[in-house]
């Protein structure tokens, strides 16, 4: 399935056109692991296939070429670096605040490249689609289970997310 380019379709909607499982998954009866694992290749090769993928792994590469990219990220390493020796000291370090900026002011710089801005965005596609699909497969399995996500500000819901509800797992709310 390609999409028109321009084009930007919702991950719902991605995920919701899996084919179904109809080999080796019937209620009660165990799953065969190797029509699991064949499933998940399949899956996998679906996914690299995919133009999230070809969108992540052309802007990667445009990143890799790109001489003033390379240079700032370069710059942008080593100001971590730095940075990351005077906060072992704390915010106290002479040089912290200084260490900082230049971070700030390097990534800033870096994040005003357009192909680091299309491949963070790539990126981050790429990252939702994962994480929809990792949604939905623990979800047919049981709504309970936590799925793994990048987002540092997680939107918290049901367990672990500082609500409560009624798994009995103790660990809500």
């Amino acid at each position: 399935m390609t999409k028109p380019k321009g084009e930007v379709r919702p991950m719902a909607d991605m995920t919701s056109t899996l084919p179904a499982v109809e080999i080796g998954v019937m209620d009660g009866v165990p799953a065969d692991m190797a029509v699991l694992l064949t499933r998940a290749y399949e899956l996998g090769d679906a996914l690299n296939h995919s133009d999230f993928a070809a969108e992540y792994v052309y802007w990667k590469d445009q990143v890799r070429r790109d001489p003033e990219a390379r240079r700032l990220a370069g710059q942008f390493g080593k100001a971590k670096e730095k940075f990351a020796e005077c906060e072992r000291f704390g915010r106290f370090h002479p040089d912290y605040n200084a260490a900082l900026d230049e971070v700030y002011a390097l990534e800033s710089q870096l994040d005003r490249l357009e192909c680091v801005r299309m491949y963070k965005q790539a990126e981050n596609a790429m990252d939702g689609l994962l994480h929809d699909i990792s949604r939905t497969l623990a979800q047919a399995v049981s709504f309970t289970i936590k799925v793994p996500d990048n987002d540092p500000n997680p939107k918290g819901s049901g367990c672990g997310g500082g609500g409560s509800c009624s798994c009995g797992s103790g660990g809500c709310g």
